[in-house]
C-alpha cells in the first residue's frame, strides 16, 4: 500500500539505460512533458557516458522539449533517499544487471529498445534511429500515463 503522506505526491519513475546518454533521457524527457503533474520522472545509468548523446539534445529541443535540466548521471545518485514507484529498464544490459537499493519496494518493468547511437551510415540514417527510438518510447510512456490515470494507486502498492 502506499504510504499515505505520499498520496499526493506525483507518481515518480527512474528510468535506468547503462549510458544514460540517449534512451533513458528522452524517456525521463518525453514523461516529464506529457505526465506532469500526475508523473515525474528521472533517469539514469549504470556506467553513464557523462554527456547526453548530442543527436538525443537535437532531436528534443527540435521536438519542443526542455533539455535544460537533461544530464547524464549514475543510479547511485538515487540509492539512498529517492523514492520511486516503478523503475523501468530501457535496455537489455542494465536489466541483466544488479541496480543499486532504491528506498520503497518500486514496480519494475523492462522495455526492450534499440540503442539508437549504435546506428551507423549516413547522419539521415542516424537521426531516423533516434527519431524512431522517441516515437517508440512515446507510445509506450503514453500508455503508461493512461495506466498511472487509472489504475495509479495499484501501480504504487
Amino acid at each position: 500500500m502506499r504510504d499515505p503522506e505520499r498520496a499526493d505526491d506525483p507518481f515518480k519513475v527512474l528510468f535506468v539505460c547503462t549510458g544514460n546518454s540517449a534512451r533513458s533521457i528522452m524517456a525521463e524527457a518525453i514523461l516529464n512533458k506529457i505526465g506532469r503533474p500526475r508523473v515525474r520522472a528521472h533517469s539514469a545509468g549504470s556506467h553513464p557516458k557523462g554527456a547526453v548523446h548530442p543527436e538525443t539534445v537535437r532531436l528534443l529541443e527540435s521536438l519542443g522539449y526542455d533539455t535544460s535540466t537533461l544530464r547524464s548521471k549514475s543510479w547511485d545518485e538515487f540509492s539512498d533517499s529517492a523514492r520511486f514507484d516503478l523503475i523501468v529498464t530501457v535496455c537489455n544490459n542494465a536489466a541483466g544487471e544488479v541496480c543499486p537499493a532504491i528506498a520503497g519496494k518500486p514496480a519494475k518493468m523492462h522495455w526492450d529498445i534499440p540503442d539508437p547511437s549504435a546506428a551507423s551510415g549516413p547522419q539521415s540514417q542516424r537521426e531516423a534511429a533516434f527519431r524512431q527510438t522517441h516515437d517508440m518510447l512515446l507510445h509506450r510512456i503514453r500508455a503508461l500515463v493512461r495506466e498511472v490515470g487509472r489504475e495509479g494507486a495499484a501501480l504504487r502498492e
